[in-house]
This record gives C-alpha cells, sequence and structure tokens, in this order.
C-alpha cells in the first residue's frame, strides 16, 4: 500500500494525481500498489469535485455519502481510470471520514485499481474528455463546427482534453480532400484539438480506417460472450423480409433469424468463408432505460430495436461499434453529439454493458433547423464553413452565433468572446427547443463584429482573402489580355470580388436555356448542382469541366444549351475568361451560392 500525506482539506481527489507528479512520485507498478491512501487533516464535502456529487453522471446513479457507524463513506460513480487501450472498468473510489463528535475527519481517500493492469497511469481524475468525430465524406458541415464548439468548450472549461477522430469507415465516400477540409475549417474558427490524426496522442490511431484490429478484437470478444452473433441472412432474405414488414405494416428491422444458430455451426461456417455480418444482441422484451444530460431518463420499447449489424460483410465495423469502442479507449467522459443519434443510445449503452464499462456522460444538442422547422440541409440554406469562411463571415461572429443555437448567456447578451463562453458554460442551460440557424442574424452579428474592428484590422483581414497576392495573381492571368487600362481591370473582373451577383434584364434572357422555359431551365440547373457540382471534392478546370461535360450526357442536352446558362449564373455577364477557369478560381462556394440564386430567379421567369 502506498501513502501520500497531502496536508490540508484544499488538496481535492481532482488533483491530488498533479500534486504526486509535481513532487515527483510518479506512479508505481500495479505489482506492488492495490490501492493508493491519502490522508488530509480535516474533511469539507465540498472539497469533492462537483462533478462527483451531481446525480445523472454516466449510469445516473447519484455518488453517496453514506453514514454507518462511526464512518462515513463517499462513494464515486464517475472515477476514470485506463492504461493503454484494453482492460477491465475503474473500481469505485471510496472516500472514508472518522467522525469525532461534531467535527469529523477525512481519514483516508482509497482508489482500487483493476486487477490485469501493468500501470496506472491515471487515477482519482475526472479530467474531461470530449471528443468531435466527423466523418470525411464530403464539405465540413456548419453542425459539425456547432457540436466541436460545445465539445471543445466544455473540456477547456475543466481543463480537460479536446480529440479530433476521423470515422472514416464508410470506405466508398471516405476521402482525404474531406478529412483535410475538415481540418481546416475547425482551424479556421479556432477550434485547435489536444489530440487527433495530424497531432498525434497517447490514444491513437485516431481514424478509424487504422484501428481495424481493436474492433476485430472487441466483437470476438462480444460474440465469445453471447452478446453478439453472426448473421448469415442473405440480401435477398432481408429484401423479402422488409416487404412484409411493409405489405404489413410491421416495424421495420432485423428478426433475429440468426440467433438461434448454434456457436458451434455459426464458428464452423464463419471458417468456411461463409459471407456474414455480426450483430449485436439486443434484448427483445421488456424496456430500456437510458440517461440523456438534457433529457433525462428516456425509457424505450425493447422491441422497437433491432439486433445492430456491428461488423459489415467485408469486416469494416459500422459506426455503433466503432463509436462505443473509440470512446471507451481514448477516455471520453462526456459524448456530445446531436440528437439525431437518441434512437441509437439503447444499442450503445448495450455495447458499453457488454463490454462491462461504465458510461460516459450522454449529451445530445438539439439539431440545427431551418426557418421552417425542418433539418438545415444545403437545399435550403448554405451549410459548408468553406461558403461562411469564402462568403467574408468572421470566424468569432461565426462561433458566437452557434453558442446561442439553444443556449444564452446568463445575462442574455448576444455578443461575447470564445473564452466568456467557455467561462459561462453549463451543459444544463442548453435548451431543447430546435434552434433555428437564420442567416439574417448571423449576418447581422458578423456586421457588429465588424464594426467593432479598427480599419487597419479589416485592411488585414482583406489581404489574406480577396486582396491576397495568391487571389490576384489567379485573377489577373484571366483579364490581362482583355483590358486596356488598368481601371478596365475592376469593371471587367468585378463579379471575382462580390458575393451574389445581379441578373439584369440582358442577363436574364441569356439565363434561360434555348428553347426551355425559365422553370424547366431551373430544374436542370439544380439537378447539375445536386448531382454533379455538390459532389466534388476537388476543384480544378478539369474537374468541374468533366463534371459539367458528364451531365449533358446523362441529360441528353448539348454544352451549348447548358454553358451559357451556368456561366450567366456564375458571373452575371455573357463576356467573361472562359467558363471552367473562372469556376476554379471563383471556387466551389461562390459558385454554388449564386448558382443556387440563378434557380430562384429562373423559376420566376414565364
Amino acid at each position: 500500500m502506498s501513502v501520500i500525506s497531502v496536508g490540508g482539506h484544499d488538496h481535492s481527489p481532482c488533483n491530488l494525481s498533479d500534486k504526486l507528479l509535481a513532487e515527483g512520485k510518479g506512479f508505481e507498478p500495479l505489482e506492488t500498489c492495490t490501492s493508493l491512501v491519502f490522508k488530509t487533516s480535516a474533511f469539507d464535502h465540498s472539497a469533492i469535485p462537483p462533478c462527483r456529487t451531481r446525480p445523472g453522471w454516466g449510469s445516473g446513479l447519484e455518488d453517496t455519502l453514506q453514514v454507518t457507524g462511526e464512518y462515513v463513506q463517499y462513494r464515486s460513480h464517475s472515477v476514470r481510470c485506463w492504461s493503454g487501450r484494453t482492460g477491465p472498468p475503474a473500481k469505485r473510489l471510496s472516500v472514508e471520514t472518522r467522525t469525532e463528535g461534531s467535527n469529523p475527519s477525512l481519514t483516508a481517500i482509497r482508489f482500487t485499481p483493476p486487477s490485469g493492469r501493468r500501470f496506472l497511469e491515471s487515477f482519482m481524475s475526472d479530467t474531461v474528455r470530449t471528443r468531435i468525430a466527423p466523418s470525411p465524406t464530403g464539405d465540413p458541415h456548419v453542425g459539425t463546427a456547432y457540436v466541436a464548439l460545445f465539445n471543445y468548450a466544455l473540456a477547456k472549461k475543466h481543463g480537460g482534453q479536446f480529440i479530433l477522430r476521423i470515422e472514416d469507415t464508410d470506405r466508398v465516400r471516405s476521402n482525404t480532400a474531406s478529412e483535410e477540409m475538415i481540418f481546416k475549417a475547425l482551424r479556421w474558427l479556432g477550434l485547435e484539438w489536444d489530440e487527433g490524426p495530424d497531432v498525434g496522442g497517447p490514444f491513437g490511431p485516431y481514424r478509424q480506417s487504422e484501428r481495424s484490429e481493436i474492433y476485430t478484437a472487441h466483437v470476438e470478444k462480444l460474440v465469445a460472450s453471447g452478446d453478439a452473433y453472426p448473421c448469415f441472412c442473405t440480401r435477398e432474405r432481408l429484401d423479402e423480409l422488409r416487404a412484409h414488414q411493409r405489405e404489413n405494416k410491421l416495424s421495420l428491422g432485423y428478426d433475429g433469424h440468426c440467433r438461434s444458430v448454434a456457436p458451434e455451426e455459426a464458428a464452423s461456417r464463419r471458417s468456411a468463408g461463409e459471407d456474414h455480418v455480426i450483430r449485436l444482441a439486443m434484448p427483445d422484451e421488456g424496456e430500456s432505460t437510458v440517461i440523456d444530460l438534457l433529457r433525462g431518463e428516456i425509457t424505450i420499447d425493447n422491441a422497437q430495436v433491432d439486433d445492430q449489424v456491428l461488423v459489415k460483410s467485408d469486416g469494416f465495423p459500422t459506426y455503433h461499434l466503432a463509436n462505443v469502442v473509440d470512446d471507451h479507449l481514448m477516455g471520453i467522459t462526456h459524448v456530445i453529439r446531436a440528437e439525431e443519434w437518441i434512437s441509437s443510445l439503447p444499442k450503445h449503452v448495450r455495447l458499453y454493458e457488454a463490454f462491462g464499462w461504465d458510461l460516459p456522460v450522454f449529451c445530445h444538442l438539439p439539431l440545427l433547423r431551418n426557418a421552417d422547422k425542418s433539418k438545415i440541409s444545403k437545399r435550403k440554406n448554405p451549410v459548408s464553413l468553406n461558403h461562411f469562411k469564402r462568403a467574408g463571415f468572421l470566424p468569432e461572429a461565426m462561433l458566437n452565433y452557434l453558442a446561442q443555437m439553444g443556449w444564452t448567456m446568463p445575462d442574455e447578451r448576444d455578443q461575447f468572446s470564445l473564452d466568456q463562453f467557455i467561462s459561462e458554460l453549463t451543459l444544463e442551460r442548453i435548451s431543447l427547443g430546435g434552434p433555428v440557424f437564420d442567416l439574417q442574424k448571423l449576418t447581422w452579428l458578423n456586421g457588429k463584429y465588424l464594426r467593432d474592428l479598427e480599419v487597419p484590422e479589416i485592411l488585414e483581414r482583406l489581404k489574406t482573402q480577396w486582396l491576397s497576392d495568391e487571389y490576384l495573381l489567379k485573377v489577373l492571368p484571366l483579364a490581362h489580355e482583355r483590358i486596356e487600362t488598368l481601371q478596365d481591370f475592376f469593371a471587367y473582373a468585378g463579379f471575382f470580388f462580390t458575393g451574389d451577383v445581379e441578373y439584369d434584364e440582358a442577363a436574364q434572357k441569356k439565363l434561360v436555356a434555348k428553347g426551355r422555359t425559365g422553370p424547366q431551365t431551373a430544374k436542370l440547373l439544380r439537378q447539375l448542382l445536386e448531382d454533379f457540382i455538390d459532389p466534388l471534392l476537388e476543384w480544378t478546370v478539369e474537374s468541374v469541366e468533366d463534371a459539367l461535360r458528364r451531365f449533358c450526357e446523362k441529360h441528353e442536352v448539348t454544352a451549348k444549351e447548358i454553358f451559357m446558362p451556368v456561366r450567366i449564373a456564375v458571373t452575371g455577364c455573357s463576356a467573361t475568361p472562359p467558363l471552367f477557369d473562372t469556376m476554379e478560381v471563383l471556387g466551389k462556394e461562390v459558385c454554388r451560392s449564386r448558382m443556387r440564386k440563378a434557380i430562384e430567379v429562373l423559376r420566376s421567369i414565364k
């Protein structure tokens, strides 16, 4: 037993490990350290961190302070302890006090680590660790920034760590270009991560595609314990099952057909190479109650939750398995994510229980919504962080606005800094009413931030974007052969330096494709935008030209029919530099925004 004396009750359990390190004592191997005892001269229950005395932590169990005879025992349900990437859950912290008259004194704080660990790397510490785990399958979404902000702020408020993890198990859609855009967008906002794919950390790797062996080892444990099972159902059988369920108006989901396959038979069929997936064995009777920090207890009928696929037939894990395994092994204490994942919470809790792991705190943020209360989407509003950066929104204004989505400052002021948000943040103040992402209000707030800046600062920001040498050197080669004087440059190339463009009467006539009406042209441009422009992750002359020509081929329209409407849509002019070169320099976000506006104009042209 290792005994460390700490004088005074000001040394709460939250910082005892820090003190040990500061004194150079370090940590002992577990072979000689079965528990740790700390002694102080007085007992003050307020010295126990508030996070340990609040109901709803993790499993929803209250931490307890129990009086038994002359002893008072404090038992925590929130201790975190880990070493490496595997191992059983941490045992509980106990605080024991002896009462002497009316003045209780703290005798010992004992933390007994679990067996099987070689070294105790963290103990008696509720270090807050949060994460954002985007999928690199498209442009960085404003919703990702919204969730990242609350994760970042909570970690920083409590002196913890904010982790970036890339969930790239979708092998078809995931790509490195999207991953790089995520990095740049979050850094533009100032949300730097403590651990991640590009900065490393003690719990890597931080890309799920690089953690396959970890998932395989864990899912095999579940199969061995009977908490998961191989499913050999063919695609045809599953299609027939869904058709039957729809026809008879039954709940859609897997019917547990392969749960009855004997383990020996299942093992033999797997060894023979038969195609299969691995499914989680969910309870099929009764109800499950899970805890969300904002909503409290959520009770779900187990019959409504089917046996989730954990590992696909290609051997790659689904989100559900990888998410839970990674959150546990990376020591995530708070899972803060969008409310669309609430329906998956029973499956995730079931996985934690099957592995024998303590639950983190689950907090599901309300979804960002359009003015009509529908889920925010690119079809109704710009949602790409790249768009807002290119449109000249300030990162500090964007963060300020996102912080107000379902949350307010105690004094209800509209404008505040990131540091002020971190200082005042309490998750319990989040409102569950669907926050509306109002572009007009964001623009108004951005204007306030701009007016607060000194003129030299505004100039410097302009120089980093539209007036940078890099950008001007992209525009000038497209204009210099077509101008007679320097001032002609601004008339000819003005559309490279504006946000939206206007379509005068002459432009509107050319905006309509020959032989088609305005609404018909609008439909063509919408199909081009959604099916061919939006999916592009590499924005080059070649990729843009390829997209437009593939569109023409698929929809049996000529280049002459569609290229002029596109030219007018993105520039407002018929006389411009070459179309694909122009679109490359303007950038994807500007082209998308202007095409959306052109579509609305076309719909009104009779």
